[in-house]
This record gives C-alpha cells, structure tokens and sequence, in this order.
C-alpha cells in the first residue's frame, strides 16, 4: 500500500508541473505586449521624430513544486526581452540565491531551470535577480530586475508531537468529561496552503474509557465511577491526521499513560470477628500483648487507620496505640494483672479513617468493630510486701533489742508459699538492726545517736521458703527521735577584751550558745551566772532572750597591774525536757585603750618583768633604759639651746658639708671626679652670702606624716635653678660639672648611700612596742613611735 501511494504522489506532482509549465508559456505570451521599461527613437512619415517606449522583460513571478523527483530539471520559467530579435546577440546573466547552483539560466533562451530538488520547509522562496547584456561587450541592455522564486508547498510532512510520550494523573470517580491532559502536535507544512498543516486529534487506544477533543487535543474521562482499586493504570494511544483528517492524510501518535490517583472511597475493614490474645499475670504496664489490622485498600493518608478501645471489662486494665508504619492496632497492658483476681477479659477495638473525603460520606460509616479476647496466664510471681516502703521512728540510745517495726510480705499465687525476711546488709554496714526472719520484725542491735545520724535507710529482702530465686526487695527509712541529752555550749571559743578605763554598765561582748540536739529540745537558751557570784562586783550578765547574751561592766577602774585577766562562769539552759545546763568560761582580759574605746595593749609585761629573769640581768637592762634617757634628754636640751648666727658662712655651707659627707658620684659609670666647689653658689663672689634667716626660695617637700628637717632645701630644684641661671648668664662661666653631679648612672646593683633623703624616709623599723612598756619608755616611744604620734606632739 505504501509503494502504491508513492506512485499516486509522483503521478499528482507531475500533473502540477506540466499545469505550471502552460501557465508559464500562456504568461510569456500575454507579457510580450507590455510596455518596456526604457523606450527608443522612432522617425514618423512627415519627418517628425516619434517616440516609442522600449519594451521591456517578459516575465512573471515564479512558482516551483517541492521534491519533484523527475529525470530532468524543472523548468521554472522563461525570461524574454523586446530587444531579443532572436540573432543571439543578446546574452541573459541571473544572480542572486541559488543562482548557478540551484537554478540555472540559459543565456540565449532565457529558460530557467532548477537543478536540485527543493524542500519548501527547508527554504520557502529565493530572490534573483535577472539582467540582459550584449554578448559580445557585456554591455548591459537592460537595468537589472529582481523577481522571487516561490517554492510550492506540497502534504510531504507528518505531524509530530511534543512529547513521544505522555504521563497523567486523574482522580478516581471522577465524572464524564473530566480534562485529565491536552496533547499537541504541530505539522511542517505550510498552514497557509491547503489543509497540509490542518490536523485532527482522534484516540485510537483508551477507550471506552477516555475520549478525546478533535480539534484541541484535550483528553477526558469517558466512564463514570472508574475504581482505581479495580485497576489504577491505563495506556492511551492519540493520533493527529492533517489534510483535516481525509484520506491521504499523513498522520503522527503518541501515548498516554493516565493513573488514577486514590480518594478515601472505601472503609476499614477487619478480616475477622473476634481476635484471641494471651498475657502472662508478670507482665509489666507497656508491655505488648498483640496486635490487630482492619484492612484498608486505599493508599497514602485515606488509608490512614486510628484504632481506640470503646467498651470491654478490661478498658482499665488495657489500651491500644496505633503503628502508623504497619497500620496495626497494638493491644498493651495498661496496669498489673493477678491471675487469681481475674483470668480473663474482653475489649471491642473501632478501627476509623483519620481522614474522610465529604464527597463519599454516603459510601460510610468509614469504620469497623471487632471483638478482642484476652486470658490471664499464671505465673510464679514474687512475694509482695504490703507496702511499697515503711518508715518507721525509735527513740536515741534506746536499749538493745527495742523494737523498730514490722514488715509482711506474702505469696500472691495460690500456692501461698511462706516468706522469710532478711536485711540487705550493704545498706546495714554498721549493724545497728536485725529482723526476724519468720515474722518481720526489726529490732535494735546497738543504742543509736541521733547526733551521729539521723536516718537510717536499710533494705529487707522477702524470699519463698521453697523457691529461693522468688524474692522482693521493699526500702525501709528508720528515722531517730530525739532526746535531750546534749547540754548547750558557746558558740565559739570567746575571749573577751574590757578597757582599763571602762564606764559601768558598758557592753563589751555578746555570746551566743549552741546545741547539737534538735530544735525541740535545744533553743531557747536561757544564759546566767552562776548563783555563787550572782552579785559579782565586776561583771553582770543580760539575757537577750534571743538566743544571746550580753557581758556588762558593772564596775570602773579596772588596773592590769593590780588584774589582767578574769575569768567569768556562764550557765548555759536550754529547753528540753527535762533541761540540760552547762558552766561555760569566759576569759575576760584587761587592755589598755585610748579616749576613744580603741584597745592600745593587753599585755601585762610592761607592769610586770618576767619574774625568770636574774637580778644582774634586771640591773643591766634599767640601766641602758636611763643612759639611753640621759642621752635623748641631753640631745634635746642641746639642741634646743644652741644660738645658730644670722649668717651663712662660706665654711659652714650646709650645702657642702652635705656633700662632703655623703659624696656618692656618679656611681659605677661615672670615672671622672668632679670639683665640689663648683656647688657653691657664684653669687658669693660677688659679694653675697645667704642668710640662714631667710626662707629659701626651694624647698623640699617633706612627705606626709614626717616632721621636716629644718632650713632643709631641695638639692634637684637647686641644681636646675642654677643651671638656668647659668645658661641664661652670657657672662657666667660654664659649671658644666653641675651635670655630672646630678648624674648617679645606670644599672648600678648597689643601692643609694644617700642621706640626703633620710628626713624624708620611712624607717624600716616598728617602735610602736615602745608604747606598751610603760611611762619609762613613753619619752623613747614618743621620739621613735609612729607618724600619729608625732601628729598628735605637733
């Protein structure tokens, strides 16, 4: 058939070509009469010159069929033109696309031909242009003309779709005429001749399932009510015919591959009635008992089950979740079971969608019931305590052997076995109890102190007589009571301190007391004096009936000569029953203190020498103290006697004798000795000598806390100040061994030799024990104590 078709093809387009051919030689003749572009000059009978227009190109525009396969070349036209007498001396020239490869001119006849099969899909039409010359000067006779070629379009290509192959999805039940996909396919050929390009849509395959629209491709569904549980897949076949779908067409296909997706349109559903499940009563809470599934045929989330428990005797004893990866009902035991309280029980599972579509709530109720059985099986369970823990109270150092309390256990399976009790010694180390083994009672072994522990947490095992490995383990707290048998004390080791100068009835001290037994039988403390010194003639007591107390002076004039130290007896109740009391010390010493209340000294030795000492050793050290005395109070008078002179002479400079005394250099660094005269002050040879009288105009300034030397000056800023003189004097000499004066070096490991400073210097030393010596010592104590004293002198 398809050889045969080709054959009817060839015979359709030679036919078109010999049509073309005689429309080409009827336009060819009608064209000679037309007037010719240019025009040339022509005499008339009478002489006068005619004018006749030149005839011009003989053509027309020009057609040629596509894939014309014939033995010779296709003959597309003829150009002819008014000037061609036919003598061949003109000469017809064609260019332009194509030109000379695909069509081709016969320069004397002006026939044109194409050469080459054409494909009008490949390229619709070509521009030439044509021109007339002479043959023998190439001269043109004619301007050029362009003229177009159309390639004739002929039904030579298929339709084609986008796409070989399509993939839709559609909900199931969907109704007639649901769109589910458009398919498109598109034709080569010319849209705009004939009905090559006009295609038509038909479904060869899919129905009566599906249709689809001729004109617009768009596929819908057919059947109503298509189940995608009774088949989810189907395969439809498409195909486009051009030429409108008439016989000779060319046609293309594809396929369609169309799945019904799922909508909840069914319910759960249980295989079976009634479900048998079995549970041993040692089962603990959470453990697994068995399963259950209602089968659903929808997918994905409309298959989706929830299981609960809505009736039964054992909806307190069981409860049911749901394994959304197995869509299965898991049965769990919720509490303990007891095979001789109950061997069995019953419970109706519901199984219901989670999600329901309301389009098909008329296909409901989307759930289902289903009745589950499950037997108690016996087991050989532990003994059982009574309680889950005890607790139980004895009193501190209770006799050996006083009872604690009772525990019982028993066997809860029907042979009711007996129990023997014991204490889990890793939690008795100590040994303080003991348990009977028949009847559960805990005594006593030792006195306990509730001081040392309060609590004691031991553990009693309960074991079958005859099956030793049955055992249960209970926790017993064992609290002891206390009694008062701890009497108060001080807080702390207290030591008291009362100033010589003390007003009566001045508080010096406040106690406090403590108690290690509990609080119902330790505060409130009630503080007192012993009734023997009740009326004590230097100290009272004051109960501050808080739990404290308060030491007062009952008396003035207290002397550490006469007594330093006291010592004071406290009794100390507390509130128990009966009360406990304890006598407790308090030392009291005597201190020395200033104005203020501030202590100064508590120490007795400056009173009192050791008594240890030797006589010859007493003798020595009076007598250094007196010539030390002798020494200071001569230095003083002299010092305060002496008549210094107004003024200042050049041999008692008091700046050269310090320097003479105390001549430092420059230290390691400095090898070159320098003159000392040069520190005297050049205005003395002019003449002028210091008055010692007279302030001078830089001074040191003393560092707080020290009495300043007196008339003393500061050697740097006199230094610098001369120096500025100097340098500012065009007349004074240079001193320039002012500045190696000024200059002690670096990196020198010795200290400064300096006193320059000392009146300006902290003393390493402490003198301030000079003070708690006594008034022999208060003149040594005052010269050599601390700056506070010296403040207070000044």
């Amino acid at each position: 058939p398809k050889m045969k078709e080709d054959h009817c093809l060839h015979a359709a387009l030679l036919c078109l070509g010999v049509l073309c051919y005689s429309q080409a030689l009827t336009t060819e003749r009608l064209n000679h009469s037309r007037p010719s572009l240019h025009g040339h000059h022509e005499k008339g009978k009478e002489g006068q010159v005619l004018h006749r227009s030149k005839r011009g190109w003989v053509w027309n525009q020009f057609f040629v069929i596509e894939e014309y396969t014939g033995p010779d070349p296709v003959l597309v036209g003829r150009l002819h033109s008014d000037i061609d007498s036919g003598d061949g001396n003109i000469k017809y020239i064609l260019s332009g696309e194509g030109a000379g490869i695909i069509f081709v001119i016969d320069d004397k006849s002006g026939n044109i031909h194409a050469t080459k099969t054409l494909d009008r899909e490949e390229r619709a039409q070509y521009t030439l242009t044509a021109q007339a010359v002479d043959r023998n000067t190439n001269r043109p006779l004619e301007p050029p003309s362009e003229f177009i070629v159309k390639v004739q379009d002929i039904n030579d290509n298929p339709p084609e779709f986008l796409h070989e192959n399509y993939h839709a999805n559609v909900p199931e039940r969907s109704n007639v005429g649901t769109s589910v996909i458009q398919v498109t396919a598109s034709d080569a050929d010319d849209p705009t001749y004939g009905n090559s390009a006009k295609l038509v849509y038909s479904i060869l395959e899919g129905q009566p399932y599906f249709s689809v629209e001729a004109q617009t491709g768009i596929i819908r569904t057919a059947l109503p009510n298509m189940d995608r549980e009774a088949k989810e897949e189907y395969h439809v076949v498409i195909q486009a015919k051009d030429m409108g779908g008439h016989m000779g067409g060319l046609s293309g296909t594809t396929k369609v591959t169309i799945t019904l997706t799922d909508v909840n349109d069914n319910p759960p559903k249980f295989p079976q009635s009634v479900y048998q499940m079995s549970v041993s009563e040692a089962a603990v809470p959470g453990e697994e008992v068995g399963r259950v599934k209602a089968k659903d045929p929808d997918i994905g989330e409309n298959g989706l089950v929830a299981y609960s428990i809505i009736d039964g005797d054992g909806m307190d004893m069981f409860e049911i979740t749901t394994d959304y990866e197995t869509q299965e009902g898991v049965v769990k035991l919720k509490k303990t079971l007891d095979y001789e309280t109950k061997k069995s029980y019953s419970l109706k599972v519901e199984a219901a969608n989670v999600h329901i579509d309301p389009k098909f709530i008329s296909n409901g109720p989307f759930k289902d019931t289903v009745t589950v059985k499950i037997a108690v099986e016996d087991a050989d369970e532990p003994p059982v305590f009574l309680k889950p823990s005890y607790i139980f109270e004895v009193q501190e150092n209770a006799a050996s052997g006083t009872v604690v309390g009772k525990v019982h256990a028993k066997d809860p399976d029907a042979a009711n076995s007996a129990i023997r009790y014991s204490i889990d010694r890793h939690t008795d180390l100590e040994r303080y109890f003991v348990i009977n083994a028949e009847d559960g009672n805990i005594k006593t072994i030792k006195a306990l102190d509730r001081e040392e522990m309060a609590w004691h947490n031991i553990s009693v095992f309960a074991v079958e007589v005859h099956k030793q490995h049955q055992e249960a383990k209970v926790p017993i707290a064992i609290k002891v009571v206390d009694v008062n048998d701890n009497a108060p004390k001080f807080a702390a080791a207290y030591e008291a301190f009362v100033c010589e100068n003390a007003r009566s009835n001045q508080q010096f001290i406040t106690i406090s007391a403590d108690d290690k037994d509990d609080s119902a039988n330790g505060p409130r403390f009630i503080f007192s004096l012993p009734p023997e010194i009740i009326h004590n003639p230097n100290f009272t007591l004051r109960d501050n009936r808080d739990n404290t107390a308060s030491v007062l002076v009952r008396r003035e004039g207290f002397s550490r000569q006469k007594q330093d130290l006291y010592l004071l007896p406290i009794v100390i109740s507390d509130g128990g029953v009966p009360p406990l009391s304890s006598t407790n010390t308090l030392t009291i010493r005597v201190c020395g203190c200033d104005g203020g209340g501030s202590l100064l000294s508590c120490s007795a030795e400056a009173y009192v020498l050791n008594a240890g000492l030797s006589t010859g050793a007493l003798v020595a050290i009076l007598a250094c103290i007196v010539i030390l005395l002798v020494i200071v109070v001569l230095f003083v008078t002299l010092k305060r006697q002496k008549k210094e002179p107004l003024i200042v002479f050049e041999e008692e400079d008091v700046r050269e004798n310090i320097i003479t005394y105390d001549d430092e250099g420059g230290g390691e660094e400095d090898t070159e000795a320098f003159d000392i005269a040069t520190l005297q002050n050049p205005d003395g040879i002019n003449g002028f000598i210091p008055r010692k009288d007279i302030k001078p105009e830089y001074q040191y300034l003393p560092r707080p806390g020290l009495r300043p030397a007196p008339n003393s000056v500061d050697v740097d800023d006199f230094i610098n100040t001369r120096i500025q003189e100097a340098d500012n004097d065009p007349t004074a000499p240079p001193y320039d061994s002012i500045q190696i004066y000024g200059y002690e070096g670096r990196g020198s490991v010795a200290g400064s030799l300096s006193s320059l400073e000392s009146a300006t210097t902290d003393s390493d030393l402490d003198y301030d024990y000079l003070q708690n010596w006594g008034p022999r010592f208060k003149k040594l104590a005052d010269l050599y104590g601390s700056k506070d004293t010296f403040d207070d002198d000044s």
